[in-house]
């Protein structure tokens, strides 16, 4: 997949939300926009982080505002959407990247986890979809981009609400862009294989007791010797963002095949 020219204005003029942006790949994806062109919305958790990611694009001649709060709050999803039109007059492209990825399988997960991850991970799109198309569909265009994983298709077993969470997601992504075709807004998934982010590197070195050298023992066990960047995962989602004539497809971003059976 080719980047498109640096600072080519293939996003000029559009607004774009892009949740759980404060960090990790979210923050990759919302300066990546930025940078062609695009006014963003970044939300997360954590306001200091989050005036990070918006510093950084401001500073880059970028345009850019935060909304700080919890995608579990339904009031607060639909403000979100709303608050992006308010401030910039338009919604264009809805990003849902912000997930939980806490641990757990059918024998230790509690009603608590479960409801949190769903909530965060498929609920929450689902009330931010239903917003934005009220927007989207005024002006017959639109682009939502949903981020899933390839835990998706059956997942770790340590990560079962998680990859329900996904794969509910992905479902969601197909049907949503089946439906908005009469509307020309269209809907795509990525499916992210292992990314290197900061959380990543806590959940690895500290939540798994692997310890600073996790990463090049990691290294060893992929394929193309190196883990995925958020820089990757930054221009799939720029490519589905821009005007391409492609809806309902879900992009396993993987250097591995997806449901191959090892030799």
């Amino acid at each position: 997949m080719q980047e498109q020219s640096h600072r080519d204005g293939s996003l000029s003029g559009q607004v774009a939300v892009v949740t759980g942006s404060t960090r990790g790949i979210g923050a990759g994806i919302a300066k990546k926009f930025a940078e062609h062109g695009a006014r963003v919305v970044v939300h997360g958790r954590e306001r200091e982080q989050g005036e990070k990611v918006v510093g950084a694009i401001t500073s880059a001649g970028g345009e850019a505002s935060l909304v700080v709060g919890d995608l579990r709050d339904e009031a607060h999803c639909r403000s979100v959407i709303r608050y992006a039109v308010e401030r910039f007059g338009r919604l264009d492209i809805l990003v849902n990247n912000a997930g939980v990825v806490d641990r757990g399988n059918i024998e230790n997960t509690s009603i608590e986890l479960w409801d949190t991850i769903l909530a965060v991970n498929l609920r929450a799109p689902f009330v931010l979809c239903q917003e934005a198309v009220q927007r989207m569909k005024e002006r017959k265009s639109g682009c939502i981009v949903n981020i899933g994983s390839v835990n998706a298709y059956v997942g770790m077993r340590k990560l079962l609400p998680y990859s329900a969470s996904k794969g509910g997601l992905m479902t969601f992504t197909k049907n949503l862009a089946h439906y908005l075709t009469q509307y020309q807004i269209r809907a795509n998934q990525i499916n992210p294989g292992w990314v290197l982010t900061e959380g990543e590197h806590h959940v690895q070195s500290v939540g798994e007791g692997r310890g600073e050298t996790w990463l090049e023992e990691a290294r060893e066990t992929r394929p193309f010797g190196r883990l995925i960047s958020p820089e990757e995962i930054a221009r799939a989602a720029l490519f589905f963002a821009t005007n391409e004539l492609i809806t309902g497809a879900v992009l396993d971003y993987e250097q591995v095949v997806i449901g191959a059976i090892p030799d």
